[in-house]
C-alpha cells in the first residue's frame, strides 16, 4: 500500500509541474508545458519540492535544460491549520516558482544559443536563467566565456560576467566574435567545393 501511495504522489507531482505553462518559460514566448525526466524522482509534498536526479532533462518546445540534478520548487497553497498539530490541511502545490540545476548544466534556447556551466537557476517569475561556474556561451561561431551568465528566456537578452577586474586579470569575461562576412565566406567556399565535386562527377560519368 505504501508503495502505491508513493507512486501516486510521484505521478501527481510530475503532472503538476508539467501543467504550469504560464509560470514556467524555458522557451521564448512559449505557453507549452515543461516536460521533465530523470532516472529518479523524489517528492516532498509538504513544501512542494521535487528532486529529479540522474541525467535530468527539462524540455519546452525546442529549448532544453540538462544537468545531473534538478530541483523544482512549486508554490505551496495551504488550507486551514490543524487544531492539534498546527500543520496546514488540504495543502496543494501550485505554479512552479524556480528550478535549480546542479552539475554539468547545458542549456539550449529556441534561437540555438548554447550555454555550458556548473550550476544553474531559473526564476519562473522573472523568466531569468542564471548559469554559474565555468561558463561557455556559444551563438553560431561566436563564443563567450565567464563565470556567470544571466539570460532572459522571454526577451532573449543576457550578459556574461567574470570574477576578476582589471587589465591582465584572469577570469574576466572573454569573447571571440566572427563577422557575418567570415561566416558567409565559409558557406560560399563550401558551396564552391561541392559544385566542383559535382562537376567532376558529371565529367567522369560522360
Amino acid at each position: 500500500m505504501k508503495s502505491l501511495i508513493a507512486m501516486a504522489a510521484l505521478t501527481v507531482a510530475a503532472g503538476v509541474l508539467a501543467a504550469q505553462p504560464a509560470a514556467a518559460q524555458l522557451a521564448k514566448s512559449s505557453r507549452g508545458p515543461i516536460d521533465v525526466t530523470a532516472d529518479q524522482l523524489e517528492t516532498h509534498n509538504a513544501d512542494c519540492v521535487s528532486v529529479w536526479s540522474g541525467s535530468a532533462e527539462a524540455l519546452q518546445d525546442t529549448s532544453r535544460l540538462r544537468s545531473d540534478v534538478m530541483i523544482a520548487h512549486l508554490e505551496v497553497k495551504k488550507g486551514k491549520a490543524g487544531a492539534a498539530t498546527g500543520a496546514a490541511s488540504g495543502s496543494a502545490c501550485g505554479d512552479m516558482i524556480s528550478l535549480e540545476a546542479k552539475g554539468n548544466v547545458y542549456y539550449v534556447s529556441t534561437d540555438g544559443r548554447r550555454v555550458h556551466g556548473d550550476n544553474g537557476f531559473y526564476d519562473a517569475t522573472t523568466k531569468i536563467m542564471t548559469i554559474t561556474g565555468d561558463v561557455t556561451a556559444v551563438d553560431g561561431k561566436n563564443v563567450m566565456r565567464g563565470t556567470k551568465m544571466v539570460y532572459n528566456t522571454d526577451t532573449g537578452e543576457g550578459h556574461v560576467e567574470g570574477s576578476s577586474k582589471g587589465a591582465g586579470a584572469k577570469n574576466r569575461p572573454r569573447g571571440v566574435f566572427y563577422s557575418k562576412d567570415d561566416q558567409s565566406a565559409g558557406q560560399t567556399d563550401q558551396g564552391q567545393t561541392d559544385q566542383g565535386k559535382t562537376g567532376k562527377t558529371k565529367k567522369a560519368a560522360k
